[in-house]
């Protein structure tokens, strides 16, 4: 029966799916009768698309119920139950950087930046840039967990830097990093990562999951405005000298 595990729980993440895609189905009905009356084919691609959508969310919830967050709780509570839990830092710098790159919405991000700048903003450059920048966040965050510092001077003086970087950078990237770091904390990192967190947070003693195990997604969110930012200066230094 151990195959059967897959299916734990299904029929809620099928409920969770349906009750999600409903309202957007309801709202498209609503301006194709009343506005849009786009051609039979059009509505039956769009309803073909809500349905892969559909199967593909039911898929990708299941796998993180079954797999994402019990693997992220077994590996934070591994290492600081054996008294190892500094390897976190390196090895949470490696899996946020990993989780960025894999992250779909960033990929979008990426390529929508270069498609509206015509290729004078490379989608790798800034796909590297934000999976470096949330790695060093997901660093920090599993220093805090290990160390035992406090998150609130961690997020005030990131976000004084972040604004002080909005009058430096390049003004066309501030608004890219700011929507970067609404894409950086997808379902790749709050699922992983913040299951990694509080699985650290639980396994140390002295550390209450609550208040240590979570913030890191807010790290996650702040490091790509800063990441983003850093590369507009470069890239503003770089046109005063070509002009």
């Amino acid at each position: 029966m151990a195959e059967l595990v897959i299916f734990n729980g299904i029929a809620a993440v099928i409920q969770d799916a349906i009750v999600a895609l409903i309202p957007l189905s309801l709202f498209f009905i609503l301006f194709q009768v009343t506005y849009l009356k786009l051609p039979l084919g059009h509505v039956i691609n769009l309803f073909k698309g809500i349905l892969f959508t559909l199967i593909g969310m039911i898929l990708f919830l299941q796998g993180v119920h079954i797999a994402f967050i019990p693997a992220g709780n077994a590996i934070g509570s591994f290492f600081s139950m054996n008294g190892k839990a500094w390897i976190l830092i390196p090895f949470g710098f490696f899996l946020g950087m990993l989780a960025t790159y894999a992250e779909p919405a960033v990929r979008i991000l990426s390529d929508q930046v270069e498609h509206s700048s015509s290729g004078f903003i490379k989608g790798t450059l800034i796909l590297y840039t934000l999976s470096i920048g949330v790695g060093g966040a997901v660093a920090l965050g599993m220093a805090r967990i290990v160390i035992g510092f406090s998150f609130l001077p961690l997020i005030i003086v990131g976000y004084i830097i972040a604004i002080i970087l909005l009058w430096l950078s390049d003004r066309d990237f501030v608004a890219i990093a700011f929507d970067s770091g609404g894409v950086a904390t997808g379902p790749m990192a709050v699922t992983f990562l913040m299951a990694l967190a509080v699985g650290v947070a639980a396994g140390i003693e002295g550390r209450d999951p609550v208040i240590d195990g979570f913030g890191l997604i807010a790290l996650i969110a702040l490091a790509p405005i800063l990441s983003i930012l850093i590369l507009g200066i470069y890239f503003r230094i770089k046109k005063v000298k070509s002009s």
